[in-house]
């Protein structure tokens, strides 16, 4: 049966966008395998469950395929399923919301710092 290094597969399946984030994240015990954390090394076969932990949720991933190189975005689709519950995801929308239940403003890419105008506009949006 084949199998690859769990930090290879996290980063060619685009869960990191490093190889070298994916084997600190397997370092600091962020990366667990049938609930149990793994080291970077640690052999991966197909069907096994992967858990991250992104806070302030845990994201659960299905292992489809195995890729010892980072494919396109389109491939990397076909590598793996994620399988976390809708509560989970839920809890990351929420998290996202200030305690008030006002959206965090947002700003376009690539729009540089809000104008003294536009400051003034959002702290009066936000009761500041």
């Amino acid at each position: 049966m084949i199998s690859i290094r769990i930090d290879q597969w996290l980063w060619a399946a685009r869960l990191y966008k490093t190889r070298t984030l994916a084997n600190q994240a397997c370092r600091g015990g962020k990366v667990q395998v049938a609930g149990t954390a793994v080291k970077p090394a640690r052999l991966l076969r197909e069907n096994e469950v992967v858990e991250i932990k992104q806070p302030p949720i845990v994201r659960i991933y299905r292992v489809k395929a195995l890729a010892a190189k980072r494919v396109s975005a389109a491939l990397a689709r076909e590598l793996v399923e994620e399988i976390t519950p809708a509560s989970e995801l839920e809890k990351l929308a929420l998290a996202r919301r200030d305690p008030l239940g006002l959206v965090f403003a947002s700003r376009d890419r690539g729009s540089g710092r809000p104008t003294k105008r536009e400051r003034r506009e959002l702290d009066k949006l936000q009761g500041t």
